[in-house]
């Protein structure tokens, strides 16, 4: 092979053609990092690879297959259903008359072996298993896989695909034999064997001027990262919506790589419009260096006109400033690009600039975007000769793809549309169109331009408040040895006896020069008599100086930091009584202050330190400080509760009522209630259960299936969800305003139920009210029975009752989870009308957005960047709410965290880390009161730490970052059972993992007190280095 078509990796079989590969991650499946090591090694190993992304299902793969001519096709599968999945891949397949494509998955150890011998004797090639990765290693697996699609794909048939078989009967059903037919002649074109085909006429001109009505060819090429597919589906979706009968064939080029002759095809990843059976989409890859477009194209054309296709889109590779071979192929030509180009004088080397019949300056949102558009108008003028057009008349257009219905990709496929009906006749005239309203893009940024350095200021405030208090601890260390020299002079001189230093510096301070007393006066007895004579005066300078140095340094020391120092002494009594007593909400709560040991030894539940000196005091309360107070480095909330342990036990499995008889199960003998909720993949993706394989085999595997709010309502039945005792937890993100409207009316349902019960216009008990039939009535009838405005009264009472969290964070599912449903802009504006609604609605007990590291932690961080991306999350939220005209006090309450644990000895700190880092921001940053500063946090024993060798290994584990956990003064805490790492937990895992919390909580002899990370040299240490290392 040359070096033109590219070196597979060393020790690898070489196919005779190019083997092509369909890769993607299984429906409702987000686990997409092992596919994409897959596909990277295919294409490191020569393969043409058509990557899909995750969450495909298994028709949009088996149609991708079909219509790429691929050879085979890889899923991973990590979320169970698999055996549905790929059962029901090899029979769409055969359906299709695509049997000969291979089928190859995996799944880790969610496969298990008696499964993979089912699957594969139904007809899948193969899965590959844990013990496949051991001994055959990466490399061996994807030679397997080559190995096994290395025959010729199509036979060379005759051309047998004709016009009229597209053109009788209903355009809009495509049989896909027919789309199989014409990626087979396109592959053939790709090898250089396609016979001529009915329209191939002169290799000069592959659209002949006698074909009626004419198959237009439009060419969108641009900058490799402009934006083009995204640009080229939302041409396909406008022309879709407004040519009911046009059929549509995408042809996208990638470039291959030439050291190994693989490629990347990944424009289909990128395309939404291709449900539709009027889209065929064919990706290419150029087989040759230094062009953006295969030796294939214009065969490819012609078998697609041959086809009888309306529109012919070719969507080049990226083109540099020198291509412009798509204008030579094309009847109209897009040219994208970006505003960033660099300097005005780079247009002028842009080839494609003379030749397009459109520029589309894509991603407009972008800074600089308008200076670009004036720059590229510019070069339009002079390049064209037309100076004295308007601005608006030059075929400049700016663009956001990645916008729906985008007004300047309107006004893009307009003028496209206009040059199609000038060029090829009236069958484009558009009397009306659904691309409307058209002009420049709108620019609604989440985040104001000018606030786009907030975490470096951030950043900078919290090293700043970090400097102050450490200037302040010097300066406070050299007070304490300048009050104590001036008492020794003092004593030394017969002045008296100074013991409290504090009262000495404040008289000082206070003072004028030369007020103090110099201690003139003898020493006298019990009687006031005096004894022996006077002591020699001190020199006067001495203290003069000492005492101006006093008062020099006094200036520097804030207000703050003297009411710290001038209180230590009560903090220290106040905790070395019996019993404390704090307000909350305006209730007083008093608690002991000990707990006796079985050795009678009463330890305290805060222990503070034994200092004199009064720089480690200033350094110990603005760093450190007691449980409840700023900057809250021991924990949020003066002391634990202990009517309610922290434990939080996730649960979902199954249908509702399933899910809620293990609820029953963790919640019984205790008197508070603590739910969980982990909710299935269909649900995560916003969708209904339904009886196709694909979807079937996903319904209530690894959590509960709810698409109704009486489904909700059995969910969550018995639990009376407005009582302050109860908390509901919903682990859900893309459709989270939805499921939280659900468990809202179930909630308000409750509460509307218990007043007709209560007035007797409903029979039963008061706990009848919590379940979803009343007096063999359901919901709709028990409606009926509500005076006007009583619902509303009672959907007020609960929302403003309710206890709970909605983890909602989209950010994190864009960066490690995926289950994004809608585009991250889209997601953040209703986190937004979410919040507002809360504080239109009193919700105060219910945290709108659980901001989660853990699954950032899953997916490979350590606990350092686990910790900054999620604190970099949660300030991007709170910029995003500002920027609605929000106060910070008004949602920064609303808002809660969620990390994930493990065995690293960073996690022993992360929430004195996140605490302090979020306490400093909101104050120094943001101006936030107390209750705005306080960081409230679920954390989770590491899912990825538990192993699937000696499974019963995992409680200890567990144990360890449990103990971790509940030192850290963690707000909730999740125990992970020990078979987690291989099968959705049993009734007896899930005890065993409440029990490590019970056990450290009630029996664990050092969690009597609640602060014994604080004192530690090693932890301090450990604190300030991580601390650092987030900033």
């Amino acid at each position: 092979m040359s070096r033109e078509e590219g070196l597979p990796m060393e020790g690898t079989t070489t196919p005779q053609h190019k083997v092509r590969f369909v890769t993607a991650a299984a429906l409702f499946d987000g686990h997409d990092a092992a596919i994409n090591i897959i596909r990277r090694l295919l294409q490191a190993h020569g393969a043409e690879v058509i990557h899909l992304g995750h969450n495909r299902s298994v028709a949009e793969i088996v149609d991708a297959a079909i219509q790429e001519d691929a050879q085979g096709i890889a899923v991973s599968s990590y979320q169970g259903g698999h055996m549905e999945f790929f059962t029901y891949m090899v029979d769409l397949l055969r359906q299709r008359g695509a049997g000969h494509v291979k089928v190859f998955g995996g799944g880790g150890g969610v496969i298990v072996p008696e499964e993979i011998a089912e699957l594969q004797a139904y007809g899948v090639t193969r899965i590959f298993s844990p013990d496949d990765g051991r001994t055959l290693g990466l490399d061996g697996m994807i030679q397997a896989m080559l190995d096994a699609c290395a025959e010729e794909t199509g036979a060379e048939k005759p051309w047998n695909v004709a016009r009229e078989s597209w053109i009788a009967g209903d355009t809009n059903e495509r049989p896909a034999a027919d789309y199989l037919e014409v990626a087979r002649q396109i592959t053939l074109a790709e090898q250089g064997t396609l016979a001529s085909t009915p329209l191939q006429t002169t290799a000069h001109d592959p659209r002949p001027t006698t074909r009626e009505p004419r198959c237009p060819v439009v060419g969108i090429t641009g900058t490799g990262g402009a934006g083009k597919s995204s640009l080229t589906d939302e041409l396909v979706r406008r022309f879709l919506a407004d040519f009911p009968d046009l059929t549509i064939a995408v042809l996208a080029v990638d470039p291959t790589k030439r050291r190994t002759g693989g490629a990347l095809l990944g424009d289909r990843i990128r395309m939404n419009s291709l449900d539709s059976p009027r889209v065929y989409m064919r990706s290419l890859a150029t087989r040759q260096a230094h062009h953006t477009l295969s030796a294939a194209t214009r065969a490819a054309i012609d078998v697609c006109v041959a086809s009888g296709f309306g529109l012919v889109l070719v969507e080049s590779a990226g083109a540099g400033q020198a291509d412009s071979e798509i204008a030579d192929l094309a009847d109209q030509s897009v040219y994208v690009m970006t505003p960033e180009y660099g300097a005005s004088m780079q247009l002028e080397k842009i080839d494609m600039l003379d030749f397009a019949d459109l520029v589309a300056i894509n991603k407009f949102d972008r800074p600089g975007a308008l200076d670009a558009l004036r720059d590229v108008r510019k070069q339009l003028r002079r390049n064209h000769n037309e100076f004295t057009m308007p601005d608006e008349g030059l075929p400049a257009f700016p663009t956001c793809a990645h916008q729906f219905h985008d007004r300047g990709v309107n006004a893009l496929y307009l003028a496209l549309v206009s040059h199609l009906e000038r060029e090829s006749g009236d069958a484009w005239h558009l009397d009306a169109t659904h691309a409307q309203p058209a002009g420049t893009p709108e620019r609604h940024p989440l985040i104001p331009g000018e606030r786009v350095g907030y975490l470096r200021e951030i950043a900078g405030a919290c090293r700043s408040a970090r400097s102050s208090a450490e200037a302040q601890a010097r300066l406070a260390r050299t007070l304490y040895q300048l009050v104590g020299a001036r008492a020794c002079v003092s004593a030394r001189h017969g002045a008296g006896d100074h013991a409290d230093l504090w009262q000495l510096f404040e008289e000082i301070a206070a003072s004028k020069a030369g007020n103090v007393g110099t201690g003139l006066a003898p020493a006298r007895d019990q009687h006031g008599v005096a004894v022996g004579r006077p002591q020699a005066p001190p020199p006067h300078s001495t203290i003069e100086t000492l005492d101006a140095e006093i008062r020099r340094i006094a200036l520097d020391l804030d207000n703050g930091t003297r009411e710290r120092l001038a209180t230590w002494p009560k903090l220290r009594a106040d905790y070395a009584g019996d019993d404390f007593t704090y307000t909350v909400r305006g209730r007083d709560i008093t608690v002991p202050l000990t707990a006796v040991s079985l050795s009678g030894t009463h330890v305290p539940k805060v222990a503070l330190p034994d200092l004199d000196d009064w720089g480690d005091i200033v350094r110990f309360l603005a760093l450190e400080n007691v449980p409840g107070a700023y900057p809250y480095t021991a924990g949020v909330f003066p002391f634990k509760r202990t009517e309610e342990l922290p434990t939080r036990m996730f649960a979902g499995e199954g249908g509702p009522e399933r899910t809620n008889a293990r609820f029953h199960y963790v919640s019984r003998g205790q008197s508070y209630a603590r739910l969980s909720t982990a909710f299935d993949s269909v649900t995560l993706y916003g969708e209904d259960p339904a009886e196709r394989p694909d979807i079937y085999g996903k319904v209530g595997e690894s959590g509960v299936s709810i698409c109704t709010v009486e489904d909700m309502e059995r969910l969550y039945a018995g639990f009376d969800l407005c009582d302050p005792n109860t908390s509901v937890s919903m682990t859900i993100n893309g459709p989270a305003p939805m499921i939280l409207a659900m468990f809202f009316n179930v909630a308000g349902r409750q509460e509307a139920k218990r007043r007709l019960i209560a007035d007797g216009r409903l029979q039963g008990k008061p706990e009848d009210a919590l379940q979803p039939v009343v007096d063999a009535k359901r919901w709709d009838e028990i409606a009926d029975v509500l005076a006007p405005g009583e619902w509303e009264g009672a959907l007020a009472c609960a929302v403003a009752q309710a206890r709970g969290t909605v983890q909602a964070d989209i950010l994190k599912e864009d960066q490690a989870q995926n289950t994004c449903i809608f585009s991250t802009e889209f997601a953040l504006r209703m986190m937004g009308d979410i919040q507002q609604w809360f504080g239109a609605h009193d919700v105060r007990n219910f945290y709108s957005v659980s901001i989660s590291g853990y699954h950032i932690a899953e997916a490979g961080a350590n606990p350092i960047s686990q910790l900054a991306f999620t604190l970099a999350n949660g300030f991007t939220y709170v910029e995003v709410y500002l920027a609605r005209g929000m106060a910070i006090d008004e949602f920064a309450p609303n808002l809660s965290f969620f990390f994930s644990n493990g065995m690293d000895p960073e996690y022993a700190v992360i929430g004195r880390v996140a605490r302090r880092i979020w306490a400093a921001a909101m104050r120094e940053r943001y101006g936030a009161n107390q209750r705005s500063q306080k960081l409230k946090y679920h954390i989770q024993t590491s899912g990825r730490s538990l192993h699937a060798q000696e499974i019963a290994f995992n409680d200890i584990r567990t144990t360890l970052q449990a103990l971790l956990a509940m030192a850290d003064n963690c707000n909730s805490l999740h125990t992970n059972a020990y078979d987690e790492a291989i099968t959705t937990p049993t009734e007896e895992s899930v005890r065993r993992a409440l029990a490590i919390q019970l056990i450290n909580a009630k029996e664990f002899g050092l969690l009597a007190n609640e602060n014994p990370w604080q004192g530690s040299a090693f932890l301090e240490w450990l604190t300030d280095t991580v601390e650092a290392a987030v900033l």
